[in-house]
This record gives C-alpha cells, structure tokens and sequence, in this order.
C-alpha cells in the first residue's frame, strides 16, 4: 500500500498529464510507485533521473501514468515503448545494475468487489479498489536482468547515416544493411504510410 499522501499527489499530476481519471492511471502510477522503490530510485525526475529507464509493453492509459511519476520519455530515450499488449513494465537502474518487471495480476479485477462491493459500476470498483489494494493482490513482479544496447541509451545519437533509397537520415543503427546497402527500416521493409 503507497503512502496516500505521496500517491494522491502523483495521481493528480498523473490525471492531468492523461486528461482524466481512470483505473489504468492508477495501475499505473502504484506499479511506478512498486518498482521505483524496489530498484532504489527515489528521486526519478531529480537527481536519479539518468539513471533510470522505464520499458513499457503497452499503449494504454497506464504508460501515461507510468511517463508522468518516472519523468522517463521517448524524446529522453529514457522510456522504451514494446507492443506486446500486456499491463506491464520494467525499472530498471543504469546505475546498480537493477531492474524488475511488473504486471498487472488480471485477477484483481474481480476482486476490486470484495473491496466496494456497493459500487455497481465496475470500472468505478476497480478505480477505487486499486487505490487501497495491496501490491501482492495488484501486481506480480519478478527480478530481471536487462542489457540496454549502447544505441538505446539516453544521450545523444553515436551513429548517423543516409538511408540508401530514400535519403532520409537514421539514427541510433535503426538502419538495415540489405546487400551491401544502408537502408531504413521503411525502405528495407515497408512503411507504415504510402506515398
């Protein structure tokens, strides 16, 4: 259970930054909360800041919650977006080598009930359950070892190069060497957009 006074602050900056209150935001700031404190950052957007990165596994309400308390985000190469549809993340600490993998336990949906078993609506139950959960009913979360490429680091770009077909530059070796050429990954494998 997080301190209400340190959650409910986190939760309004979180409300604001996502546009209104819901149970992702949430899931999502308590899991920041659980995982920030089990890799030993305390101080996220301050003076532990570089050291911390953040990979989500879902687009979802809960990775705005998640960018709003770790102060991690794609423009600080800090916080890595995987699509892979699970209520999950990863802390991880650059500096002791530490990080944990969280997930959302599926079942504390259905047992948001035992806790606001007046509340009908059950996206209010679990809005107001999660709040006063234990971590151990929300989330599961697992030690893991995680080797971030030196590309990927915050910082600036080590590697630049023209793509071969098309001219447009790319960054940080997201370039693909097709028969001796530098290609893009739009180029190299097909874009998400036609001209």
């Amino acid at each position: 259970m997080p301190d209400k006074s340190d959650f409910e602050k986190l939760l309004d900056i979180s409300v604001k930054t996502h546009g209104h209150l819901c149970p992702g935001q949430v899931l999502g700031v308590r899991m920041s909360m659980l995982g920030l404190n089990l890799i030993d950052i305390h101080d996220p957007k301050g003076k532990d800041r570089k050291k911390l990165i953040a990979y989500v596994e879902i687009d979802r309400c809960a990775t705005d919650a998640i960018q709003s308390v770790t102060g991690c985000s794609l423009g600080k190469r800090s916080l890595k977006f995987l699509d892979f549809g699970k209520m999950a993340a990863t802390y991880v600490n650059l500096e002791k080598n530490r990080a944990v993998r969280i997930v959302a336990k599926e079942e504390s949906k259905d047992k948001a009930k035992n806790y606001f078993p007046d509340i009908e609506d059950k996206y209010k139950c679990q809005l107001e359950a999660y709040k006063v959960m234990p971590d151990e009913e929300l989330f599961e979360w697992t030690n893991v070892d995680v080797v971030v490429p030196e590309e990927d680091m915050p910082g600036r770009p080590k590697r630049r190069i023209r793509c071969e077909e098309c001219n447009e530059y790319v960054q940080d070796n997201r370039d693909i060497e097709i028969e001796g050429r530098l290609l893009c990954k739009a180029c190299a494998n097909g874009a998400y957009y036609k001209l």
